[in-house]
């Protein structure tokens, strides 16, 4: 995969193979091409060229199939603040297309996983930045993804947190 912004290579020529069961980290300084990686392989960047496989889908091909495989958390995790936990995570189990019959039970395990039971009935807004990861990781498992892809999901926290969260993951 290659990616440029005008004049600026993002990412040059990367190649890299994941089998199933395997965990990939990718390291290197900022500016590395980490983040600009990891949105080219959601689907949520093109790359300038190069070409991604999922099973046996193309993501320019079936993007909408590759999505359904993939939970994402990115640096910053993308919530509604006016929202209440609950209902934010009930939101996005329905556009999961998490099962009716089974949406409050996962909603359960989600929220018991990641520790969010005692903030369930609290705006997104009056979140600790660990809580909201906490809030980003469990709409990423949502759906039980078979493919979790996390940007940095301990940026920013305490130390505290970032071992609270290194045990969710």
């Amino acid at each position: 995969l290659t990616k440029y912004f005008g004049d600026l290579c993002a990412v040059d020529h990367i190649s890299l193979e994941i089998q199933k069961g395997e965990i990939l980290g990718l390291l290197g300084p900022n500016g590395a091409g980490k983040t600009t990686t990891l949105r080219m392989l959601t689907g949520f960047i093109r790359p300038t060229s190069g070409t991604i496989r999922v099973k046996d889908y193309s993501l320019e091909d079936h993007s909408l199939e590759i999505r359904k495989l993939l939970g994402y958390l990115p640096e910053s995790a993308p919530l509604y603040h006016d929202m209440l936990v609950f209902d934010y995570l009930s939101y996005v189990a329905d556009i999961r297309e998490v099962e009716k019959k089974s949406r409050l039970g996962r909603l359960r395990e989600m929220a018991d996983l990641c520790g969010l039971n005692e903030v369930m009935h609290k705006p997104v807004a009056e979140l600790s930045k660990g809580y909201k990861q906490r809030v980003g990781l469990a709409h990423a498992m949502m759906k039980d993804p078979e493919i979790l892809v996390l940007d940095e999901p301990t940026s920013g926290l305490d130390p505290n947190q970032i071992v609270e969260i290194r045990e969710i993951i």
